[in-house]
């Protein structure tokens, strides 16, 4: 249990790109806790690509970051965003390594968790990241449900914020009533809300799942490495 609650609801979101000015905005408004997954070693407005839909994606300069994300959580996503299975053994160790301990002293948190650039891993990967301090990390599998994971290392998300089932989930996860610890773990990309025009869905879903009495708002940390399970 989250202070005797049965229900906790996270979000993770990667990159660190401008986008999240506003969606950090959104979540204070509401109440609602975050992870943002950065890469330390791009994290620069020189740093930018356009997505397929032409959405231009531009990490933040690293300058007001650390005012920006009070409240919510920093997690790694790796220095420089690689495919981590074309890499050996050791440059895997210092893309997260390194990610971690530039993130920790850039902004005086205990990085413990993790984001996998691309969402992909392997037993190597996994090792690496525990050999590193990383007591979590999420992967892109989603389950459409809201279980906690067997392994903190290969977490799945409920779904993403794209998933055409969200309201649905949320009004599910409402009217739920459990007797084990049941998790709401949304993910995604803030330039997303540019790329397909749906700022307005997240507010709606912001609105409807905060500010409930039986529900726990955490950062990941917060809810996977600090529930009781019953």
């Amino acid at each position: 249990m989250w202070n005797g609650k049965m229900k906790a609801v996270t979000f993770s979101y990667d990159d660190g790109v401008i986008q999240d000015g506003r969606l950090v905005d959104m979540f204070n408004r509401y109440g609602l806790k975050c992870t943002f997954n950065l890469n330390s070693g791009i994290q620069s407005k020189a740093n930018f690509w356009y997505d397929r839909m032409g959405t231009k994606v531009e990490h933040m300069n690293v300058r007001g970051l650390k005012e920006l994300y009070v409240g919510h959580e920093i997690a790694a996503h790796t220095l420089t965003h690689p495919l981590l299975e074309e890499l050996d053994d050791e440059t895997i160790y210092n893309e997260i390594w390194q990610d971690k301990c530039i993130l920790e002293d850039r902004f005086g948190q205990n990085i413990v968790g993790m984001a996998y650039p691309y969402g992909t891993y392997n037993d190597s990967i996994i090792k690496i990241a525990r050999e590193c301090g990383i007591k979590y990390a999420r992967t892109v599998e989603y389950t459409e449900d809201f279980i906690l994971p067997d392994e903190p290392l290969k977490l799945a998300a409920t779904c993403h914020h794209k998933n055409t089932r969200l309201m649905e989930l949320a009004d599910k996860f409402i009217g739920l009533e459990p007797k084990q610890p049941a998790m709401f773990y949304v993910w995604g990309h803030s330039y997303e809300f540019d790329t397909y025009d749906n700022w307005d869905m997240m507010e709606e879903f912001c609105k409807k799942i905060s500010g409930r009495d039986d529900i726990f708002y955490g950062t990941n940390a917060e809810v996977l490495l600090g529930v009781e399970k019953v």
